[in-house]
């Protein structure tokens, strides 16, 4: 699409699995020497090609960091796209960073309400659902597959996850054979949760690799958040009550989160209090739910968008002092304050007419609905906050959805 409005377009490539998503070998450039090469490469590739814009997915990878220092310097436009802060059926799009990065983490409410003053879209419902996550895990499983078997020309290769290539493809492939079971396991869990009579609290887990949760949390593994989160509600929740502990929806097995729990659980005296749930839609947990926590994870936004209590503890584009709690967590399980919805509205209000597109990257309808809107906002003069703004920004597409 970028092509076809008069750009002209290169595709750097570091393995295997690179190589067979991109299908115009014209315009792809292989990068196949060592990591500490790269920085020296991009800088040439920039001048070289007389580039003035850099794309990336997600932008704390170690070479997407050394791109943007390149880019940077030279003067280019960095846009970064991230799964959508708002999901599904949304993509993020933004200018210079994503996440921790992210001009929001700037952004006050007050400076949001007044950008969207002179606007009046209507702002449309989220979806409470995944919407591609078989695509997901199966475009995963045969990208690591690339990357495990056919990657003979990029021997110096090195992924940006601590597992090694072949580690990760078995993971994909059992997660992808098990989702039957898993589906059985989940439903059980989820029918004593909601047909138990307790009050209930949710801590929501991340994928312990994901890079908001490396680079952008105070915890360097997901049972360190498990232990603070047990232990507060043990200190403050009143004795009736109980703690759901909710894995992501890609949840792998590299960290044996079940056998954590119980065992963290058994220690802190709330063993028969703690119940844990392999992933799922959120949903169904959040009709009853009297507050949630979390790291930092994007699943927080169905959190507040039905006024239910929230604590974070990393740093999140959502972290707003009108709307994140920020008791301590035992006083917070003990009686959480509420948020002030309306606040969350206008902030949410003002991400749909910004930085999330609707769409997605992993099924074709969602890639379509994506192109429509994102090329010509990646082609204006102005990122999507400074447009609306200035009231530059095009109308926005109103998302239909049919379920």
């Amino acid at each position: 699409m970028l092509r076809e409005a008069g750009c002209t377009v290169w595709r750097v490539g570091f393995n295997a699995g690179d190589r067979a998503f991109w299908f115009d070998s014209r315009s792809y450039i292989p990068f196949r020497d060592r990591p500490e090469d790269w920085p020296a490469r991009i800088r040439a590739l920039i001048q070289e090609k007389g580039a003035t814009d850099l794309v990336l997915y997600g932008d704390t990878r170690q070479i997407h960091a050394e791109a943007i220092v390149a880019a940077h310097a030279a003067g280019l436009r960095v846009h970064v796209f991230e799964e959508g802060y708002i999901r599904p059926y949304w993509v993020t799009y933004e200018r210079g960073g994503s996440n921790g990065h992210s001009r929001l983490m700037q952004t006050s409410v007050a400076e949001m309400r007044a950008a969207l003053a002179t606007s009046d879209m209507d702002a449309p419902e989220p979806p409470a659902r995944w919407g591609e996550m078989r695509q997901h895990i199966l475009y995963g499983a045969l990208y690591h597959w690339f990357v495990m078997f056919r990657n003979g020309q990029y021997r110096n290769f090195r992924p940006h996850r601590d597992l090694g290539v072949r580690q990760e493809f078995m993971l994909y492939l059992r997660r992808l054979l098990a989702l039957p079971w898993r589906m059985v396991e989940r439903r059980v869990a989820q029918w004593r949760i909601r047909h138990g009579g307790f009050p209930y609290h949710l801590a929501l887990l991340q994928l312990e690799h994901d890079a908001s949760f490396r680079k952008h949390s105070p915890f360097s593994s997901m049972t360190e958040f498990l232990e603070v989160v047990i232990r507060g509600f043990a200190q403050g929740a009143p004795a009736h009550h109980r703690l759901v502990i909710k894995a992501h929806p890609l949840e792998d097995g590299r960290v044996p989160l079940a056998r954590e729990i119980r065992r963290i659980a058994t220690e802190e005296g709330v063993g028969k209090r703690v119940h844990f749930v392999s992933g799922g839609k959120l949903a169904q947990l959040l009709h009853a739910a009297r507050s949630a926590v979390t790291v930092n994870s994007t699943a927080a936004q169905q959190v507040l968008w039905r006024g239910i209590p929230l604590k974070v503890f990393g740093q999140a584009v959502y972290a707003k002092p009108e709307f994140v709690s920020h008791q301590p967590l035992h006083e917070f399980f003990a009686g959480a304050t509420r948020p002030d919805r309306r606040a969350y509205q206008d902030y949410r209000r003002y991400l749909l007419e910004t930085s999330q597109v609707p769409g997605g990257f992993y099924a074709a309808r969602g890639r379509k609905q994506l192109l429509r809107q994102v090329v010509d906002m990646m082609l204006a003069h102005e990122d999507p906050y400074d447009a609306l703004r200035s009231g530059t920004a095009a109308p926005r597409q109103q998302l239909r959805v049919v379920t």
